[in-house]
């Protein structure tokens, strides 16, 4: 199947974002995924104030995975970037049915700038 993961962690260091994009990475190849696209999107305040580990956070730094992989695989990833304190929230959408034809409709992850 077909995901997409949007990430959003704490801002500070470059490297943190780098380290959890990593570790996502490997979990998929590990498993037997592909990764189809990984996009950095960079500082963006967020909608509201979050709290997050007892820290309040009003900017953060947001990546997208999207990737292919087994259910199995999707739902540790979900748990694995739930637990880690660095990362303030996370969306996950499967894209598509596994099938050919319907994959072929989703193109690049679009991203406006605000300026």
């Amino acid at each position: 199947m077909l995901y997409e993961t949007i990430g959003i962690v704490r801002t500070g260091s470059l490297a943190e974002v780098k380290e959890i994009v990593l570790t996502a990475g490997q979990l998929i190849l590990r498993q037997g995924g592909v990764i189809r696209n990984i996009q950095n999107w960079g500082v963006f305040m967020l909608p509201k104030a979050i709290t997050v580990s007892q820290a309040r956070h009003t900017r953060g730094h947001y990546f997208a995975i999207r990737y292919d992989s087994a259910i199995k695989t999707h739902e540790e990833i979900r748990k694995t970037l739930g637990v880690d304190p660095r990362v303030i929230r996370t969306a996950n959408v499967k894209l598509g049915d596994g099938k050919l034809t319907t994959i072929g409709k989703f193109g690049a992850i679009p991203w406006k700038a605000l300026e």
